[in-house]
C-alpha cells in the first residue's frame, strides 16, 4: 500500500510515517517509480505506535516497545520496562501540571491586586487585562 492509503488507513500524517520509517519504526518497500510501499502489517504497527504516544510516550519511548509493534499491543499484559517509562512520563506530566497551576496562580494573584488597586482608586486607569465595562 501507498503512503497516502496507509495514512488513511490508520489516521496519521503521511509526514509522520516518514519521520516513523527515519526513526526505524516502520518500513517500506520502494517501488519502481520510487514510491514509497508497505505491507500490511505497517498499519498494525503505526496503530500501535499512535496507541502509545497517544497514552503519553514519546517517540523514544516506544523505541522499546519494537519488539512488540506487530501484535496487540493495549492487550497485552504491561512489562516493568513499559511501567517504569509510564511512570516517567506520569511525572514529567505531573511536573508541567505543577508549573502551570503555579503560573495560572500568579496570574490570578496579579488580577485581583490590580482589580482592587483599581477599585480603592477609581482615577487609576484600568488595567491593561480588565475587562472593558458594558456601557
Amino acid at each position: 500500500m501507498r503512503i497516502g492509503e496507509l495514512a488513511k488507513a490508520t489516521g496519521t500524517t503521511p509526514r509522520a510515517l516518514r519521520h516513523y520509517e527515519q526513526e526505524g519504526l516502520i518500513a517500506s518497500a520502494r517501488a519502481g517509480n520510487g514510491y514509497r510501499d508497505y505491507d500490511e502489517r505497517a498499519a498494525v504497527r503505526v496503530r500501535n505506535i499512535r496507541y502509545l504516544l497517544d497514552a503519553g510516550y514519546t517517540l523514544a519511548d516506544v523505541r522499546y516497545f519494537a519488539a512488540c509493534l506487530d501484535g496487540d499491543v493495549a492487550a497485552a499484559p504491561p512489562s516493568p520496562t513499559a511501567l517504569r517509562l509510564a511512570r516517567e512520563r506520569l511525572a514529567v506530566i505531573d511536573a508541567r501540571i505543577a508549573a502551570q497551576i503555579e503560573a495560572r496562580d500568579r496570574l490570578a494573584r496579579a488580577v485581583e491586586k490590580a482589580t482592587r488597586a483599581a477599585e480603592a482608586d477609581p482615577r487609576l486607569p484600568a488595567p491593561p487585562f480588565a475587562a472593558a465595562a458594558p456601557e
